[in-house]
């Protein structure tokens, strides 16, 4: 913001980068869930190696958390004054 970034700018940078880390975690689970999975079937009781409500609904959560969790940092970081951050170093 202190170079002539809007804070959309800034906050789009910011989740579009938390999401690319929480995208790249959501495509290693799964691949994880499909070479490990029916081992780990085997081992719970009444759970079929592939569910895809369960599957679905873990990726959903996982998304909505990373998200937010990248939001929230954009909103901090566009609310600091551009002057009082160049002047900190």
């Amino acid at each position: 913001m202190a170079l002539g970034a809007s804070a959309s700018d800034v906050r789009s940078q910011v989740v579009t980068a938390g999401l690319r880390f929480v995208s790249m975690g959501v495509g290693a689970g799964m691949l994880f869930v499909f070479f490990v999975g029916r081992v780990l079937a085997s081992q719970l009781f009444g759970v079929s190696w592939y569910d895809p409500l369960t599957l679905g609904s873990v990726v959903g959560v996982l998304v909505v958390v990373g998200l937010a969790s990248s939001y929230v940092p954009s909103l901090r970081a566009t609310r600091v004054d551009p002057a009082v951050s160049l002047r900190y170093e």
